[in-house]
């Protein structure tokens, strides 16, 4: 093998190696590409120009004649018809005196070339695309031998596929980029930023709470957020991920409570194709879509033991398997869990495991209800009122002192999701842009607690009932009102403020039947 054959073979595996580089940007794999370039085919310039339209523009120059009148050298195809020529047969091509003579040189004007200096030019072609070419050039009045411009043809062949590959490379990150910003702006769009309203709450406990949650957001902990249900956990959720050092990462949620069991695990952890009946093609769990990221694993506490085992594998190891695969998947993700149950309890019952919950609960934070902190009400009904005007196509809309004094004496239940699922239905029905008291719908608003204080006094032998028989004759009484109807705005978790999955377990508890009678 000559040594000009050698030099080919090493360079080409040399831009192989550029090709698999999937971090290179356009003009570091052409400067690379024409530092590779020289051991191949001597030279004094050597410069990359990319099409652009119907012009040439210089984008990389090496060599010792490289410099700044280069770099911005910009040549228009109509008038470099060698150039052209070399474009439509992918062709390279020496110049010779001649030549020069007959149709000019690229540098007239801006390098002061000798009259018939050595000159060569590459096509960059890939494909059905011309993406540009390179030009070669010698101070020296002697010509590139024909072998020197075989040897540059099949180098610019290879050149091309790897500048192909990075050009298309970059406009895919554009494009991500786009995508993900276009996301964070939906995804801000529908559920608010609620970084502002914690940070202006007037509430002690408030305040202490988002201090700890600054805090903790700057590293990597698991937290665990506490709360009665609608306390706005993944609000505090969301906001300690806008805080933290992956704000510009997905933001990712995941209600264990809201799926079958046989799901929940396909959409944790993801399946390969065939897994199981259905699985037509491979897909990406939910650790996978937050790789980077974070995600909130909400309702914790109804997750089944044996997806607990799985879970807390991928909390200690930073690794998964999916649904029916033996492939290990390495993801870096943050993991945030909220719940209302009382997990230590849940622990001592058996129903939780413990390593697990002392591998969330390394830093607690306890969202207190709505009812103790109602000094927040108006900033959080006008925060709630300004989220839901996308939907309701209602702006501007603000509460009478009337309507506020009313919804001050509810006792809020259902917390921060039953005053959202309040506002909601007032927005449609009021008439005016000021809700007032006969907007809003409150039913049953005191609460079974409220509602067993109003009881006339017991006898002294009438047995007193239980929390848990007023809870079930409330919630019997609630489903009678909606003839069994769970879901919707109507539905009983909505006036109950609670959601669809918590009241059937709740139900399911209590033993109440869903009827459609209400009986």
């Amino acid at each position: 093998m000559t040594p000009a054959a050698l030099d080919l073979t090493r360079d080409l595996v040399l831009l192989s190696d550029l090709v698999a580089a999937s971090g290179d940007p356009v003009e570091d794999l052409l400067r690379r590409g024409l530092d590779a370039l020289q051991r191949l085919v001597p030279y004094d310039l050597a410069t990359a120009f990319l099409l652009d339209g119907p012009r040439l523009v210089a984008r990389v120059a090496r060599g010792r004649l490289a410099g700044p009148a280069v770099a911005q050298h910009v040549l228009r195809l109509d008038d470099a018809a060698p150039l052209r020529e070399a474009l439509e047969t992918r062709r390279a091509r020496a110049f010779v005196e001649t030549d020069h003579a007959q149709d000019g040189d690229a540098w007239d004007g801006v390098l002061d070339l000798p009259h018939g200096h050595g000159c060569m030019v590459v096509p960059l072609c890939a494909g059905d695309r011309c993406l540009g070419l390179i030009t070669l050039d010698r101070a020296a009045c002697v010509p590139y031998a024909p072998e020197a411009v075989m040897l540059a043809e099949v180098y610019g062949q290879v050149l091309a596929l790897a500048l192909r590959g990075a050009v298309e490379r970059v406009g895919l990150e554009r494009l991500h980029r786009q995508d993900h910003e276009h996301a964070k702006q939906l995804e801000h769009r529908l559920s608010g930023d609620a970084r502002p309203l914690l940070e202006a709450s007037r509430s002690a406990a408030m305040q202490a709470l988002v201090r700890r949650a600054r805090q903790v957001a700057a590293v990597d902990t698991p937290v665990l957020v506490l709360g009665e249900t609608g306390t706005g956990k993944e609000r505090l959720s969301r906001a300690i991920h806008l805080w933290s050092r992956r704000a510009d990462q997905p933001f990712v949620v995941v209600n264990t409570a809201a799926l079958p069991p046989d799901l929940l695990e396909s959409e944790l952890f993801g399946h390969v194709k065939g897994a199981f009946t259905g699985a037509t093609r491979d897909r990406a769990g939910r650790f996978q879509v937050a790789n980077g990221g974070t995600l909130l694993l909400d309702e914790i506490g109804e997750l089944q033991l044996d997806l607990q085992a799985k879970l807390l594998r991928v909390l200690q190891e930073g690794t998964l398997q999916p649904v029916g695969s033996d492939r290990t998947v390495k993801v870096d993700v943050r993991v945030l869990a909220a719940t209302h149950v009382d997990l230590e309890r849940a622990v001592a019952e058996g129903r939780f495991r413990a390593d697990l919950y002392y591998r969330l609960a390394v830093f607690p934070l306890h969202l207190p209800p709505l009812r103790e902190r109602l000094d927040d009400l108006p900033a959080l009904a006008d925060a709630l009122l300004a989220e839901q005007a996308a939907r309701t196509g209602r702006r501007g809309l603000a509460l009478s002192p009337a309507a506020l004094a009313r919804l001050r004496r509810h006792r809020w239940p259902g917390n921060l999701r039953e005053l959202a699922n309040t506002l909601e239905r007032a927005a449609i029905v009021a008439l005016g842009p000021t809700l007032r008291p006969e907007d809003l719908d409150l039913p049953d608003a005191r609460g079974p607690a409220a509602a067993a204080r109003d009881l006339p006094p017991a006898a002294d032998d009438e047995p007193v009932p239980t929390l848990e028989e007023v809870e079930r004759a409330h919630i019997a009484r609630v489903l009678a009102r909606t003839r069994g109807k769970l879901y919707g705005a109507d539905g009983a978790a909505a006036l109950l403020g609670l959601k669809p999955s918590t009241l059937q377990s709740r139900m399911k508890k209590l033993g109440i039947a869903r009827r459609a009678d209400g009986g």
